[in-house]
């Protein structure tokens, strides 16, 4: 039995058991490596991606628990045209290790979705749940802002 996933836009059978967490098929099933495995305890927001527009822990969703179409890093930004906040993570020189990046980046798109103009607090506040061990947290502020900017002016 195969299971239909919508994942940037294109939909995939999945033939694996409905309790994978949808972090696995991405990864192992589907090839999306750019979601990343930190913690496997919804603690350190490495696995973030948007289902039907919301940003949640994909090691903690199961395959049959999918409630709509999935995007991941790999869907939010092409290479020809980079997402705001893919740009501002590159002029802002936000990475050092980069593992915590994409999710990152998902979770600010989720905050940006809803709040196009966020303070500091509202920035804060969203990325709480996002670790980055190198600390790049100034950095990553910065380039939120800027993409709100770039996304404002359109």
């Amino acid at each position: 039995m195969t299971t239909p996933l919508i994942v940037n836009g294109t939909t995939h059978d999945v033939a694996l058991p409905d309790n994978v967490p949808l972090l696995w098929v991405l990864r192992d099933a589907l090839g999306l490596t750019g979601t990343k495995y930190g913690c496997g305890v919804a603690a350190c927001g490495a696995c973030t991606v948007h289902i039907d527009g919301q940003a949640v822990r994909s090691c903690q969703v199961a395959l049959a628990d999918v409630w709509g179409p999935v995007t991941t890093i790999e869907g939010l930004g092409t290479p020809a045209a980079l997402h705001a906040l893919q740009q501002a993570w590159i002029d802002h020189q936000v990475a050092q290790c980069g593992y915590c990046q994409s999710g990152q980046i998902m979770q600010a798109a989720d905050l940006l979705a809803t709040t196009p103009e966020p303070s500091d607090a509202d920035i804060d506040a969203a990325m709480a749940g996002n670790l980055c061990r190198c600390g790049t947290y100034p950095r990553i502020r910065a380039a939120v802002h800027t993409a709100a900017r770039a996304l404002r002016e359109g």
